[in-house]
């Protein structure tokens, strides 16, 4: 069981003997503490690290009695970490300078020579609305997530990419399942949250299932729930995804992994809505719009037998084909910025900037891995960059380029096997039936060599 963190409190006080005292008392209730001797170390340790509560003095200069700099430091903090719940404390309290510290932001005043038992209650009621709030904050986001909240603008400078957000606005308020289409990293799943945070459901749920992540033996498990008992290790009841989307949008990603002997169970819930729980002969109605993403190409999966012609039918009553990055150019710069903007705020480098080399660099490369590849690249980006300025030396994609064509002649004839069916499984997802029919081989005979070389951890769909 994961350990409650240990609140930590920030002790701004000129006197190191008050400072002492402080951590002292604060040590024998379990409450661990930074002490600083002025404003401007306050201000650095609140950059540095987060902090339950901050109790600060409001005079440091010797002879200064009008804690003008402890009202100074009190908004400073505030504009710095708004969340930061911070106690001022004085040896010169007044009606006035409390007051002005509680305009400015103050949680609570504490004045000298302090009372033990008020100032922990002061400051333990301090680090507990905090924590209240920020619970609060992070329940409202992750609600946020689960509706689909893209959390930002989508950006879609490109006359390709306009055309698609134009026909998302103009389909997302009707009911109809949409299927959406495109390459790996396209932003397929960003599409589907604008669809369903566009739509009239948007107040219910948005339940993402990886269709090739699901293992065909707990597929109805997973999708239609099960009841206590309906098979050994069911101990308990579980909802399915069908049933947690009820009123919401279900988004099922990689439908072309569906395996065909549970297409006929998922057709029917599309069909008429119905789905009886696995061991359960109830029958359930859900009221679910269904948005799914592929990038296979589900009419030659169709004509080879690997796919329901009728499921199709269900899943792509509108369709929306996302363009590869490579042909939305005009859109490349300004999600890199984006992306870099981002991380940068991330991991604490505000500031920094695409150089004209890097930009260069970024509108000639063919982007094999689209959006998610730029977004990828511009973290790395961030963490490499020795200046404010990105330059291409920085992108570091040249080295992921520079490998995909192994050096086949120094490889042992075992070798070279692992790695074509290892490449085989990359590039179509774990789907095992397009890696084998590429490697020409058949389904089983690539069970054997995934046994034979360890590789079943890349057959997302295998039973």
């Amino acid at each position: 069981m994961a350990r409650e963190p240990t609140p930590t409190i920030l002790l701004a006080d000129d006197q190191a003997d008050v400072r002492e005292a402080l951590r002292l008392l604060l040590k024998a209730e379990g409450i661990a503490s930074v002490g600083v001797a002025d404003p401007v170390a306050a201000l650095e340790a609140v950059r540095r690290r987060e902090f339950a509560c901050a109790l600060i003095d409001c005079n440091y200069s010797r002879d200064t009695t009008s804690g003008e700099e402890g009202l100074d430091l009190l908004e400073r903090l505030r504009q710095f970490a708004p969340e930061l719940p911070v106690v001022a404390m004085t040896a010169w309290g007044n009606v006035p300078l409390t007051v002005a510290a509680m305009r400015k932001g103050a949680a609570d005043f504490i004045e000298k020579p302090w009372d033990n038992a008020r100032l922990l209650s002061v400051l333990r009621t301090q680090i507990a609305l905090a924590e209240a709030a920020r619970r609060q904050r992070r329940l409202e986001a992750e609600n946020a997530l689960l509706r689909g909240d893209t959390g930002g603008d989508f950006i879609a400078e490109s006359p390709a990419m306009r055309r698609v957000m134009a026909l998302v606005e103009r389909i997302a308020p009707s009911d109809a399942n949409v299927l959406v289409l495109g390459e790996n990293g396209t932003g397929k799943g960003v599409v589907a949250q604008l669809l369903h945070r566009h739509s009239a459901r948007a107040a219910h749920s948005l339940v993402k299932v990886n269709m090739g992540g699901i293992a065909e033996s707990v597929f109805e498990s997973e999708m239609f729930g099960h009841v206590r008992g309906a098979y050994t290790d069911a101990k308990s009841e579980r909802i399915g995804r069908f049933e947690l989307a009820d009123g919401g949008t279900l988004f099922l990603d990689e439908v072309g992994n569906v395996p065909a002997a549970q297409q006929p169970k998922l057709l029917r819930v599309l069909e008429d809505g119905e789905f009886e729980r696995l061991g359960s002969s109830r029958t359930q109605k859900v009221d679910v719009r269904l948005v799914s993403a592929t990038n296979a190409d589900l009419a030659a999966e169709v004509a080879a037998g690997r796919f329901r012609k009728d499921l199709l039918y269900r899943l792509n009553t509108l369709e929306v084909r996302l363009p590869p990055l490579r042909e939305r150019v005009e859109d490349i710069l300004p999600l890199a910025r984006a992306f870099l903007a981002r991380n940068a705020q991330r991991y604490g480098r505000d500031g920094l900037r695409l150089a004209p080399s890097a930009e260069r660099t970024l509108m000639a490369w063919r982007w094999p891995g689209n959006v998610r590849e730029l977004q990828h690249l511009m973290e790395r980006a961030v963490l490499l960059a020795e200046h404010d300025e990105v330059g291409a030396a920085a992108l570091a994609f040249g080295e992921a380029a520079a490998q995909p064509v192994a050096d086949l002649d120094g490889m042992t004839l075992e070798q070279a096997e692992a790695h074509l069916v290892q490449r085989a499984l990359e590039r179509f997802d774990g789907n095992l039936q397009r890696a084998a029919d590429a490697l020409g081989i058949t389904r089983q005979s690539l069970y054997r060599r995934l046994d034979k070389h360890d590789l079943r951890d890349g057959a997302v769909d295998a039973d």
